[in-house]
């Protein structure tokens, strides 16, 4: 298929317009309730956003050399038309999702998740908080290249996923009318999904469309006031520390570890995850003080 239009590239100015208007609310309607905006908090998450666009520009020359391969071996070919691409956009959503969800769920892929949730604020540049070692997505989006959808569709689609996202990370917006609730990613929905308090954590994992997590059980409606955050926050605005640090603390608790039961599940369950026994309850260092902050 032809080069499709950058469209994060085109929506940057739309990113940065928004953003400003969003600081200019809360100086002209201060909220009291709201995270708001905190100087450092806004310059790490516009400083790993800027990481990431280098950083995926390094992982996007693997990517593409196995997408391109998959996509040569399969003989199925899904023209991009104007019937079939809202069909690759549903289905990228779908994906999505579980990618989202696996990035939530073992602690590896988490490693790289957790860059986004690692602010305690939730504003329109936490959005930009992007993780510097993407290359942990791809494998969940192989199924649509080997259905014959074309690396480029894909990423055009992933794109524009990425871009609905933007305006969701905001407490500016309040409840949208009912239907919109039902189906959409909202920023009601995902101030849930950035919450760190019990009834909301691993929550509202969709990208554009909420149905996915009614369909599939993992749906929480704003209740009440969330807490933004990590479960146990890591207390720093250095962005390589917070590109980093959940993979310093595995690498601390796979040290730690005494079986390789254990270092196995120290990487691939849960990020909560602590190994059964009275070894885990009395130990100290490490392995007490991280198990995966949330």
């Amino acid at each position: 298929m032809p080069n499709p239009p950058d469209v994060v590239l085109w929506s940057i100015p739309a990113f940065a317009l928004l953003t400003v208007l969003e600081m200019i609310s809360y100086r002209l309607r201060p909220d009291d309730r709201a995270a708001g905006y905190e100087t450092r908090d806004t310059a790490t998450s516009i400083g790993m956003g800027l990481g990431s666009l280098v950083f995926d520009l390094l992982w996007k020359i693997p990517i593409v050399a196995v997408y391109t391969a998959v996509h040569e071996l399969t003989p199925a070919r899904i023209p991009v038309l104007w019937w079939t691409l809202p069909l690759i956009l549903l289905a990228q959503d779908f994906l999505y999702y579980w990618a989202h969800r696996g990035h939530h769920a073992v602690r590896i892929l988490w490693a790289c998740h957790v860059v986004h949730h690692s602010s305690r604020k939730f504003n329109l540049t936490t959005a930009l908080r992007q993780p510097w070692t993407g290359l942990t997505v791809w494998p969940f989006y192989l199924p649509l290249i080997a259905c014959g959808v074309h690396p480029a569709a894909l990423a055009f689609c992933a794109a524009v996923n990425l871009v609905y996202q933007f305006w969701v990370h905001t407490e500016r917006v309040g409840r949208l009318p009912r239907p919109f609730e039902y189906v959409l990613n909202t920023p009601s929905h995902h101030r849930v999904h950035h919450a760190s308090q019990g009834g909301y954590l691993d929550r509202n994992f969709g990208g554009v469309l909420i149905l996915w997590d009614r369909f599939f059980g993992s749906f929480a409606p704003e209740t009440e006031p969330c807490v933004f955050g990590l479960t146990k926050n890591i207390d720093t605005y250095n962005p390589l520390r917070v590109a980093t640090h959940e993979y310093a603390a595995i690498a601390r608790d796979l040290r730690a570890a005494h079986t390789w039961r254990e270092r196995a599940g120290r990487v691939f369950r849960g990020p909560g995850w602590q190994p059964p026994g009275p070894r885990a309850a009395g130990r100290t260092g490490a392995v007490a003080t991280t198990g995966g902050a949330r």
